[in-house]
């Protein structure tokens, strides 16, 4: 009894996540693109044919490192989001929250800033519905706020993508002063809290 089908899928599902950390792994010295999937077997250590068990091609993999990399994400959005005492302490949280996940996740935020504007095209896309839909949420979000009346939902849309953007662009900066001196990453933390200010600012006074 030692082949039941719990067995089996378990097997299956430890596999299937080896090859995704395979290549999550290869592809931290090159993209998507250019990756064999011989190249991820040979890392885990099964045939190549035990791929296609689990994935039809290269970029059905890198669409599944796009729901790895994002999709838990999704909380942690609207917990940045979520009403504060005062802008300064939404930002502070913010700033905190991505240079935590930056720090515990450098290869998945690496993939996904390399891959954005990568040579996959159903990547690229999986990567921009996920964006699409925290700016959903984030939309959602700044509507709830008292300071939101007046707005539409158009210019609340606009604001959300601006915040999503920053977010991405906060994270790659924390990516690039990982391993830098404590004072580089200082100037980080205080470069992405004055920008998101500045995104706060320009929003107070927005309908004046």
């Amino acid at each position: 009894m030692s082949h039941t089908p719990g067995v089996r899928q378990a097997q299956k599902q430890k596999t299937r996540q080896a090859l995704l950390d395979a290549a999550l792994g290869l592809l931290e010295e090159q993209s998507l693109s250019s990756l064999g999937l011989r190249e991820v077997t040979r890392a885990v250590g099964v045939a190549p044919t035990a791929f296609y068990r689990h994935f039809r091609s290269t970029a059905d993999l890198g669409v599944a490192l796009v729901e790895e990399a994002l999709g838990s994400l999704h909380p942690m959005i609207r917990t940045t989001m979520s009403p504060a005492e005062d802008d300064d302490e939404r930002i502070a949280r913010a700033v905190e929250l991505i240079a935590g996940h930056v720090a515990a996740h450098p290869a998945h935020v690496r993939f996904i800033a390399r891959e954005r504007h990568g040579g996959v095209q159903p990547v690229r896309r999986a990567i921009r519905e996920q964006l699409a839909r925290f700016a959903e949420e984030v939309q959602a979000e700044l509507a709830t706020d008292a300071s939101a009346a007046g707005w539409s939902d158009a210019d609340l849309r606009m604001l959300a993508g601006l915040y999503v953007d920053q977010m991405l662009i906060t994270a790659s900066l924390f990516l690039e002063t990982l391993d830098a001196p404590e004072e580089e990453r200082r100037r980080a933390l205080e470069t992405a809290r004055r920008q998101l200010r500045l995104i706060s600012v320009g929003r107070t006074h927005w309908l004046d």
